[in-house]
């Protein structure tokens, strides 16, 4: 009797949905985790990576540097420690001065990556607000979600800051559930670490003092409710971020700067909202944009006219509030748009769901209404998910980087001299590695004069002015000749170009001392 009364729980077809979906977006985000280490980590890894490691070797828990709040960072200083325990016990180093900072890259992405696992669940969570059907698919969307995968593979702040904003957001309907001071509180809480692991996450309040001022009975008051969401948020974010206050003078100089970096005139010729809208279309393609955009039609739709408003302005005002947000600053990357995907999958599920039920609604044959649900899971899910896998694949290959930096670290001696275009390549501190944003600013002889042995340069910088088919060279004269007058007068010494085995850059390594010794 007891195992058929437990059959059914356990093959219940939501949680086995839910299940493949946690399993493929773990899938995603754990494979070709240790892309680029050591030679060409994501851009800002080692900001908080490597203060992490200080922190467990000096325990210093000042970061001296407040680009970020420090919550991410304490957190990666506890792998870290783990990550030497585990090492010592296997015999790799016997003092904390023999870890190198490499070592812990790998373990840091780990825990981004276990983050972007379980804000799946956290989305599904929020998304059963509105449904099984609605937060099953989208659990399914996020899970495949690009940008959210690719990220998800770096010791970067972005995809950890997303997960406590959808933990600010359960919250914040949970409380509106309860109507209690304490329910609202937690929610405080939460976006307090949201905001400790970002500053952008101190946006995420804006949820439960929405949620409270859209519950009509809140006990004992809104007032003291939203007393308690600030307060909360506030000491929990000084907590996870204590050197904001500790170390206010330097706290205040950094973050001056940062916001003046953040509103510097902006040198692109594109508005930044439309290029944060291509970044959206290349992810979801067009079928699954469409579908986001009826899913924020039908959030506002919804927040006007009912039923559970509450619900749908936490869902829609957050993600238009947030891109307009980030918008305004003149520093964009794709990974700004974190914390809008996972709104954007709840609403866009929401949209496939009720396009299907007005399909059934018409008394349309089984066969038709099948095909429209298959059809739509399929451009909601199947694009995003290719790109997603073809990312992967092609970051578990072997990169020219790779290629280039082997070669280096076998060819060249240590205390060689060599400079790079870009931070493409990194070098142990063994080298005498500097990086330019392009060979061209020097002449030869600045090179020979300041003992440069080696040149490396890449055609992910100078590649528009050497392209013949787009006539670069007749379009970029003094770019090309540029280059081409320190490539005549060294040595190639070493080419590594892509192909479908080995993506990247065509990298070249030139000696400059062989050439002019002559």
């Amino acid at each position: 009797m007891e195992s058929r009364w437990r059959m059914p729980a356990i093959f219940n077809p939501t949680r086995f949905g839910l299940a493949l979906a946690l399993i493929a977006a773990a899938l995603l985000r754990f494979w070709a985790l240790p892309q680029g280490v050591p030679f060409s980590v994501q851009v800002d890894e080692p900001e908080v990576l490597v203060r992490a490691v200080r922190m467990m070797k000096t325990n210093d828990f000042n970061p001296h540097f407040f680009d970020y709040p420090t919550l991410y960072m304490y957190m990666q200083a506890g792998v870290a420690l783990v990550r030497f325990l585990v090492g010592a016990m296997q015999g790799q180093w016997a003092a904390l001065s023999q870890a190198p900072h490499e070592a812990f890259y790998v373990w840091g992405r780990a825990l981004t990556a276990a983050m972007g696992t379980a804000t799946i669940w956290v989305v599904y969570r929020a998304g059963m607000r509105l449904g099984q059907r609605k937060a099953l698919l989208a659990a399914g969307m996020f899970a495949v979600m690009p940008l959210h995968v690719r990220e998800s593979h770096f010791v970067l702040t972005d995809v950890p800051m997303t997960f406590f904003v959808m933990l600010t957001l359960v919250m914040s309907l949970r409380a509106r559930e309860r109507a209690t001071v304490w329910a609202f509180a937690w929610a405080g809480a939460a976006a307090g670490l949201a905001a400790g692991t970002k500053y952008n996450g101190v946006l995420a309040l804006m949820l439960p003092i929405l949620a409270c001022l859209m519950t009509p009975a809140v006990r004992p008051s809104r007032l003291v409710a939203l007393f308690w969401i600030v307060t909360t948020m506030v000491v929990t974010f000084l907590v996870v971020a204590p050197y904001t206050v500790l170390d206010l003078p330097t706290f205040l100089n950094q973050f001056a700067r940062l916001t003046g970096e953040y509103r510097a005139p902006s040198t692109i010729g594109e508005p930044v909202w439309l290029i944060y809208l291509k970044h959206l279309r290349n992810a979801l393609r067009w079928p699954g944009s469409l579908i986001v955009i009826a899913g924020l039609l039908l959030g506002i739709y919804r927040t006007i006219a009912g039923p559970d408003r509450g619900l749908w302005l936490l869902l829609t005002l957050f993600p238009i509030v947030y891109f307009r947000f980030i918008s305004n600053q003149s520093i964009f990357y794709g990974r700004y748009l974190l914390p809008l995907l996972p709104f954007l999958s709840i609403l866009g599920a929401a949209a496939v769901v009720m396009i299907v039920d007005q399909v059934r609604a018409t008394g349309a044959p089984k066969v038709v209404r099948n095909a429209v649900t298959i059809a739509l899971a399929l451009i909601t899910i199947a694009p995003p998910a290719y790109t997603s896998i073809t990312f992967n694949a092609n970051a578990a290959k072997v990169w020219t980087t790779e290629l280039a930096y082997k070669w280096i670290t076998r060819e060249l001696p240590a205390g060689t001299t060599i400079t790079f275009e870009s931070r493409q390549v990194l070098l142990p501190l063994t080298y005498k590695a500097t990086y330019l944003p392009q060979l061209r600013m020097h002449p030869l002889e600045h090179y020979v004069k300041n003992g440069v042995q080696y040149v490396v340069a890449s055609s992910a910088i100078n590649g528009p002015y050497f392209d013949v088919q787009n006539n670069g060279p007749a379009r970029y004269p003094e770019e090309y000749e540029g280059y081409m007058s320190i490539f005549r007068r060294s040595q190639e010494v070493a080419r590594f170009s892509p192909s479908s085995d080995h993506p990247g850059p065509e990298l070249r390594i030139f000696r400059i001392a062989a050439r002019t010794e002559q």
